[in-house]
């Protein structure tokens, strides 16, 4: 497929420093920043930190094997964390780690300056974030290794910086991610509400980067177009025309 780049996964995130470009080229994902300039921070006033999710790295790393096992590799350097959206079991959001210390911490601390929770939360950051790098925590790691009670873990939660994955089980969250994944459940769905209404449910990639996104697209079509890909809503077809987006038969 024409879209398809043999990007590596910190040059598609732009851990490393980025390549001149060459001319410009046919597919409209050509020439795209990386996936984390898509993200539209003054839409959250800069709360949040860039999002990307893994599924719009498969768009741009189609080998999920290659993906996977380097996206692994940035977690243990600790060059990124890896959060749980919630919305899908598979929604995995991944995030700098110097953005989520810079801007999650800071505004975790800022709303929880004078609560009680306010020593859970920054023994958490403090303690915890930079040893361990996993997308989830468990009961024992929690009590035993970090010395937290049970009721400070509940703390935690209140604030916002774990959410509960099962009992004695947390996932590492973005505070203040709901409006975010608002946003984006609403914004796929009309993504692929365009292609489904198109003639024989396909379009070219062109035409829908082209057009102007329904209001509820508050994260930009091209944003949304590398998840839809990535994911495999959408089949992605060669033609002479440029690449075809078609909804799968099932």
């Amino acid at each position: 497929m024409s879209w398809k780049r043999h990007h590596l996964i910190p040059e598609t995130f732009g851990v490393k420093r980025r390549r001149k470009r060459g001319p410009v080229e046919s597919d409209p994902l050509r020439g795209e920043p990386e996936l984390m300039q898509l993200f539209p921070r003054g839409l959250f006033e800069d709360a949040l930190p860039p999002i990307v999710l893994r599924s719009q790295v498969y768009s741009l790393v189609p080998d999920r094997t290659v993906a996977d096992r380097q996206l692994k590799e940035l977690q243990e350097q600790g060059e990124i964390r890896i959060v749980q959206l919630g919305f899908d079991l598979d929604a995995h959001g991944i995030i700098f780690t110097e953005d989520y210390r810079t801007r999650v911490c800071d505004c975790v601390l800022k709303a929880c300056d004078g609560r009680p929770y306010a020593g859970a939360v920054q023994k958490f950051l403090a303690s915890v974030l930079p040893a361990c790098g996993d997308l989830s925590f468990q009961q024992d790691q929690m009590t035993q290794t970090f010395g937290f009670r049970d009721s400070e873990i509940t703390h935690l939660v209140n604030a916002g910086v774990l959410t509960v994955r099962d009992a004695g089980s947390w996932w590492l969250a973005v505070p203040g991610a709901g409006r975010f994944i608002k946003y984006f459940v609403k914004g796929r769905q009309a993504v692929l509400s365009m292609v489904r209404k198109a003639k024989y449910r396909e379009l070219l990639l062109s035409e829908l980067l082209g057009r102007r996104a329904p209001v509820v697209v508050r994260l930009g079509l091209t944003y949304h177009v590398h998840d839809l890909i990535g994911a495999q809503l959408v089949d992605c077809i060669s033609t002479t025309s440029g690449t075809l987006l078609r909804l799968p038969e099932t």
